[in-house]
């Protein structure tokens, strides 16, 4: 979620003054895709290796990018990426990828694309070697969620030292759209950190 990017800006006129429930719940703007999101997955502890695959995918995918105009796309993605399998992923060969680069439902960048597949080889070495892309996360926090604990939005960071340290993790193994600031909210979408407002009713 580019709740990072949000906060980054100092806050939308949406969610500026306001704290909260009604701030938390301010950036999607009445989008029930967004709200949904928001409410039922966004910072809620994941231990599920292809939902974390998935949503480190399309984090990436947002570089440069609205969170909305990426969830619009989720279910081609889906679609697109074996649902985000990470073996099939990891087994996607150059020609399967160049006609994802024709595919209108998801963004047609080739770096993006291929990045897919690459990102999905370094977490099957990961799972190889750790047991699961679970665990390898999870250790990155401790084994439980950072709580922000914010009172508004502008609070919220758009990266952090554990952000850092996965960030460059993660580059050594070989992914690439992980820097730091996109590992942030990467972090967010899986629930390694709880950044929901302190009086939101979704913490």
């Amino acid at each position: 979620m580019r709740m990072a990017e949000w906060a980054e800006a100092g806050a939308s006129k949406a969610g500026a003054g306001k704290s909260g429930a009604t701030a938390c719940r301010a950036w999607f703007e009445g989008d029930p895709l967004l709200e949904d999101y928001h409410d039922h997955e966004w910072c809620k502890p994941s231990h599920d290796d292809r939902f974390q695959f998935e949503m480190l995918c399309l984090e990436g995918a947002s570089t440069g990018l609205s969170w909305k105009t990426i969830m619009r796309k989720r279910r081609t993605y889906l679609d697109a990426f074996c649902n985000f399998d990470v073996a099939a992923c990891a087994a996607l060969g150059d020609v399967a990828l160049e006609g994802l680069l024709e595919n209108p439902g998801i963004v047609r960048n080739r770096a993006k694309v291929f990045g897919v597949r690459r990102n999905a080889r370094a977490v099957l070495r990961i799972q190889r070697e750790l047991g699961s892309f679970d665990a390898y996360l999870w250790d990155f926090v401790g084994g439980s969620p950072i709580d922000g604990h914010w009172a508004s939005v502008d609070q919220i960071p758009t990266k952090s030292d554990e952000s850092r340290r996965l960030s460059a993790d993660l580059r050594h193994r070989g992914m690439v759209f992980v820097g730091p600031t996109i590992t942030y909210s990467f972090m967010q979408a899986v629930g390694l950190v709880n950044d929901h407002l302190r009086d939101c009713p979704c913490r």
